[in-house]
């Protein structure tokens, strides 16, 4: 157990992510059963990895400080704010609990603080850094999913706490921005990687899949802000910018769709790379499951009801994708009896 806590995969968040925004689109699309059930089981894996990661915090401070510094499992981290933002939206939208919703939105905060100006500092002051093809890869990006999940929520709250609605719409445009500013930084980088250096079947992983995964939340959280709008005179007044640049980022990540499953062909079925469960996988359920929402949330923002066919059918590749990578997760947590050769 102690070997398991010092090596704890940092993205490991990306399941409540995942399992949030998979819950989120169901219930949007009427499978309330599924949603739910999602529900009790996000809290129970919400629960469980903070013990975890306090744990690891306590027991191990050298393993978070080096891994904080390290350039391809760093970026990891951001899944702590960015899973304890989407679980809060899962409350909010699925069960209707504002008040826990927005303790995690300002614990969601400090931790998005934490670990965006800790990361990038440690990134910045280090002295030997990799080469760009070892350093990078697509969970750099959730640095903007984080900065969107922070968005996302605070909208949602907004509709509530109307007292204070002005200044969290505010703050959560602010952060929509800066959110795409990392998004356009990130990928410009990652998509130089992709067509100018040498990508192989190992270094093309799950992770990837937040190169559409960025932008659908980005998508989400424009439209949620479109939807806000009347109660907003200030949103009023920049409704159709955030319109333009909300539809600007849903074709971006429309366009990547084809391309990563094109290139997880290539990787599973060309090359025979195994297909067997990595924490990792978390990060491809994630933007399926968000890409449902997004455009769900954009056809209502934008009222365009010819939209409304693609969630309906992404619905059904998120729960497959979501029931598979939890599959695999149970089969890993199955204890597995030894062979002695000897016996038999």
């Amino acid at each position: 157990m102690a070997g398991a806590i010092a090596d704890l995969f940092p993205g490991y968040f990306a399941l409540v992510m995942a399992t949030g925004i998979t819950s989120i689109a169901s219930h949007l699309l009427g499978l309330e059963t599924f949603a739910w059930a999602l529900v009790y089981l996000n809290t129970l894996a919400f629960a469980l990895l903070w013990i975890l990661l306090l744990l690891r915090i306590f027991r191990f401070p050298g393993r978070i400080r080096a891994d904080l510094s390290n350039h391809a499992r760093g970026p990891g981290f951001f899944t702590v704010p960015a899973g304890t933002c989407v679980f809060g939206s899962q409350l909010v939208l699925v069960v209707g609990q504002f008040q826990l919703a927005l303790v995690l939105w300002f614990i969601g905060l400090v931790l998005w603080t934490l670990t965006m100006y800790g990361f990038f500092m440690a990134m910045t002051i280090r002295e030997n850094k990799p080469a760009l093809d070892k350093g990078l890869n697509g969970a750099w990006l959730i640095a903007g999913v984080a900065t969107q999940s922070i968005s996302v929520l605070g909208t949602l709250l907004a509709g509530h706490y109307l007292a204070y609605a002005d200044l969290i719409l505010f703050f959560t445009v602010c952060m929509f921005l800066v959110g795409c500013l990392l998004y356009l930084v990130i990928i410009t980088l990652i998509f130089y990687q992709f067509t100018f250096l040498s990508i192989s079947s190992e270094t093309l992983t799950p992770p990837y899949w937040i190169n559409m995964g960025a932008v659908a939340i980005t998508t989400l959280a424009g439209a949620r802000l479109i939807i806000a709008a009347p109660e907003s005179h200030f949103l009023t007044e920049i409704a159709p910018f955030l319109r333009g640049f909300t539809l600007f980022f849903w074709s971006a990540g429309t366009w990547w769709i084809p391309l990563l499953f094109m290139l997880g062909f290539w990787r599973h079925v060309y090359k025979r790379f195994p297909l067997r469960y990595d924490p990792q996988y978390w990060g491809m359920v994630f933007p399926l499951g968000m890409y449902t929402t997004c455009t769900f949330q954009l056809a209502k923002a934008l009222d365009f009801e010819p939209l409304m066919w693609i969630p309906r059918v992404f619905i059904y590749l998120t729960i497959v994708a979501w029931v598979a990578a939890f599959a695999g997760l149970i089969y890993t947590l199955i204890p597995k009896q030894s062979q002695d050769p000897a016996a038999g």
